[in-house]
């Protein structure tokens, strides 16, 4: 009885080290995963900067957008009589299309960057992906609707849907982080830009 109980310590000992080196090598992969993610994010801003940014014709064409916004923000914000009101609002339509056109200067402006951006994520992607498909990185705080379990459990074993997947940790990351050092380095995009491949504006 008593070798029967030493031999069932064991093989509990031996399955809680072996937890808690699933633990350690899971948060190690988390770890891992986010630093990749801020230097991707650091990375993909540099190259902006060095292609775009730094360019006087970005500098002045921003600029341009920043008083053009302003002043049409200004122009909306007018108190007038309502004899002036279809003046003033086509003024305004006036003012709004000259500043998508803007908009899609910028837009094309930013498109070799934007390439070269995209070229270098799919190859951070494409070498996490080789590395940690297959095994959870990260324990989520609670078990997510079917719709998101696709992506957070996505070629994970078992049925523990509290397992987060290296596409979904990644993504997330990706997300918050790359849109907070574009803010920290004042290269966020104007509000109200519209897509590079959203339709022409109608200029007549």
């Amino acid at each position: 009885k008593t070798t029967k109980q030493t031999k069932n310590q064991i093989r509990e000992e031996k399955k809680a080290n072996k937890n808690a080196t699933t633990t350690i090598i899971m948060y190690t992969d988390c770890v891992t995963i986010v630093l990749v993610s801020l230097a991707s994010a650091f990375v993909s801003e540099g190259i902006s900067w060095f292609l775009v940014y730094r360019k006087p014709e970005y500098q002045s064409l921003k600029k341009t957008i920043d008083t053009m916004s302003k002043k049409l923000e200004k122009k909306k914000e007018e108190v007038i009589t309502v004899a002036r009101q279809k003046t003033r609002d086509k003024k305004i339509a006036q003012m709004d299309e000259q500043l998508k056109v803007k908009n899609r200067d910028m837009s094309m402006l930013r498109f070799k960057a934007t390439f070269v951006v995209m070229i270098t994520l799919i190859g951070v992607f494409a070498m996490l992906s080789s590395t940690f498909d297959g095994r959870p990185v990260a324990k989520l705080p609670f078990t997510p609707f079917s719709i998101i379990r696709r992506l957070s459990h996505r070629n994970l074993p078992g049925s523990d849907y509290t397992d987060c997947s290296m596409m979904f940790l990644y993504a997330l990351c990706s997300f918050a982080i790359k849109q907070n050092v574009a803010k920290f380095f004042g290269f966020a995009p104007a509000k109200g830009a519209p897509s590079l491949f959203a339709p022409p504006p109608d200029t007549k």
